[in-house]
Formats: structure tokens, C-alpha cells, sequence
């Protein structure tokens, strides 16, 4: 063996062996826990052309979200389209896109009145939906 190599992608372990010939052995040791960003750096990282077509999906969707922050109706968009793909009625979607905006509103509202995410925003949103639907969350 000449070389070991490892690479470490936010929980995600990958060590390269290079042999004497100069040829690469992939070894994996396993995998306990890896997020959705380690796995996707994992795709970016294999050399294989099998690997092209997700490495090619992650430039054109890098691209997407890179249009829609100079944009950001176009997100929007996006997400009108997604959920009608999943099925969803136009006047649903629009109830949703309208509540969260709403939502947005309202958490803007305790953030300038100093409440802090997190707990507080969890007391008052169970708070808000006990006193409307009588439920807790």
C-alpha cells in the first residue's frame, strides 16, 4: 500500500486504499449516522460515472436555489409545483402558502416584542392552538 486517505463529511467515514499498481480500492467503514448534507458531499466525492447523474442533479439544483435567491417568486413557484405534483388542490396550496405567511407574521411580531425561538415560540404556538382547536402540540 502507498497511501490512506480518509474523508470526512459531517458523519460520513470514507478511506481510499491506494495500492502498489496505483489503482484505488474503495473501503467503507460503517456508516452510524450521516445528515443529508454528509450524504450528499459523499456523491459529490465518488469518481465513478456511475455517480455523474446525482452529481449532475446536485449542480442543477445548487443552480435552482441560487436563481431563486436573486428571485425569490421563483421559489414559490417551486413549491406550487411541488405540491401539485403530490396531488394537492390549487386552493389548498394557496391556503397554505397564505398561512405561512401568516405564521411569518406572527413570528416577527414576537420577535419584536424580544421573545426568543425556540421554547417560547413553542409555548405560545400550543398556547394559540389549545385556545383555537382546543389541542395541544
Amino acid at each position: 500500500m502507498l497511501g490512506f486517505i480518509s474523508f470526512l463529511g459531517l458523519g460520513v467515514w470514507i478511506s481510499i486504499w491506494i495500492s502498489s499498481n496505483g489503482r484505488s480500492r474503495w473501503t467503507t467503514t460503517k456508516i452510524q449516522a450521516a445528515n443529508t448534507k454528509g450524504i450528499l458531499r459523499l456523491i459529490q466525492s465518488i469518481p465513478s460515472p456511475k455517480a455523474e447523474p446525482f452529481k449532475q442533479w446536485l449542480a442543477e439544483v445548487g443552480a435552482q436555489r441560487m436563481d431563486e435567491t436573486d428571485d425569490p417568486e421563483l421559489a414559490f413557484d417551486r413549491a406550487m409545483q411541488t405540491y401539485l405534483a403530490k396531488g394537492y388542490s390549487k386552493e389548498w396550496i394557496n391556503q397554505r402558502l397564505k398561512s405561512i405567511e401568516v405564521r411569518k407574521e406572527l413570528t416577527d411580531e414576537w420577535a419584536d416584542r424580544g421573545m426568543q425561538q425556540g421554547l417560547e415560540y413553542a409555548i405560545l404556538t400550543n398556547e394559540l392552538t389549545q385556545a383555537s382547536a382546543g389541542k395541544n402540540i
